[in-house]
């Protein structure tokens, strides 16, 4: 990666490390932004080992300062939460953009950068496609045993089935390899199944 683009990586790794909440990963407290973002890249380099450093940016600053924008700063209800996504997608991207300007990075690629953060032309864009397929698996495996602890069967299976849909056939590959408990197993077979 060119230094102006490690550069903006560092930044970018320095704004998730000021996130408050904290989560354990291998008997080390780490900053819960940057361990996602840590886990969108591991899973970048398996879903496509020659990834872009566009898309390395894009994948690396996908949630960048999430946590300053709480989901119940909006209405608890589907129209709340889409408005929520779609503010977020935009903040994360122009945050990033500017990230990325300051270290120097192509203008053309700062561009890039943002689109792919807001997942601009989903299903049509292979690299938008692939940063979707990221963000699902990192949600599969380090994010769904709570949230299907914390949520009603019907709710998980719908959740389970919509993040299928926007999934890659390489996508779905990955997420069958993802290890989980036995009841999580069955909850992804049953969704799969209807």
């Amino acid at each position: 990666m060119a230094s102006n683009y490690s550069d903006a990586l560092a930044l970018i790794d320095e704004a998730h490390a000021q996130d408050p909440k904290k989560v354990i990963v291998e008997s080390n407290e780490i900053p819960y932004e940057l361990h996602y973002a840590q886990k969108m890249t591991a899973y970048l380099d398996e879903r496509d080992p020659t990834a872009s450093q566009t898309l390395r940016l894009a994948v690396r600053a996908q949630h960048l300062r999430r946590w300053e924008i709480p989901r119940d700063t909006y209405p608890m209800n589907k129209q709340g939460y889409h408005a929520w996504r779609t503010f977020l997608k935009k903040r994360q991207a122009d945050i990033a953009a500017d990230i990325c300007t300051r270290c120097g990075v192509a203008e053309d690629d700062v561009s890039r950068i943002a689109a792919l953060i807001r997942k601009e032309n989903l299903k049509k864009d292979e690299e938008t496609q692939i940063l979707e397929d990221v963000a699902c698996l990192v949600f599969l495996d380090d994010q769904f045993e709570q949230f299907e602890q914390e949520h009603d069967e019907a709710k998980i299976i719908s959740i389970l089935k919509k993040t299928w849909v926007k999934m890659s056939d390489k996508g779905h590959e990955l997420a069958l390899q993802i290890s989980m408990s036995e009841r999580a197993k069955g909850l992804v077979a049953k969704a799969l199944a209807e």
